[in-house]
């Protein structure tokens, strides 16, 4: 997570890339970002949760106390998952602390998949935590970074509640 000058509300944030991997695990960033809704996919051993990803933390210019957020509406999928918890207290939003990607394995059907080794991933949040085995995720940017006081987007800056794994163009 970078910590860039001001940015002024004009300037468009240049995305490096709309789609993510665990390749690129070690530079992301997860402190603050809500989980909106789960989705289970059964039949291709996928979770989706769809997501305000923070790009960017702005620092605030030297009379200013606030930062700001670029924040986009993603899609997060893990793949081939296994072995999947779901341990959170009811709350009116859930905001992840964090990913954690510990005791990497061989996978179970490594001769179905093309994946060498799985992980056990740990999403923690104010609420509880997710756990789950999985070979690794994608993560779909859905929309244009928005530049925001929030560090999340009302449900129709973001147009509602999707799992899609694509570019939207509004």
């Amino acid at each position: 997570m970078s910590y860039p000058g001001d940015i002024m509300t004009t300037e468009k944030y240049e995305l490096e890339k709309w789609m993510w991997t665990e390749a690129d695990f070690e530079q992301m960033g997860w402190h603050d970002v809500r989980i909106h809704a789960l989705a289970f996919i059964p039949n291709a051993y996928e979770l989706a949760l769809d997501i305000d990803y923070i790009l960017d933390w702005v620092r605030p210019a030297p009379e200013k106390t606030s930062f700001k957020f670029w924040v986009a509406p993603a899609t997060l999928v893990f793949e081939n998952v296994n072995d999947l918890r779901i341990d959170l207290e009811p709350h009116l939003s859930v905001e992840l602390q964090g990913i954690e990607r510990t005791e990497p394995q061989k996978p179970r059907n490594l001769e179905y998949i093309d994946r060498d080794i799985e992980w056990l991933w740990t999403l923690d949040s104010q609420s509880g935590e997710v756990s789950l085995r999985s070979v690794g995720f994608k993560l779909h940017i859905r929309q244009e970074p928005v530049l925001t006081q929030e560090q999340a987007l009302d449900l129709e800056a973001r147009g509602g509640f999707s799992f899609y794994r694509g570019r939207v163009i509004k």
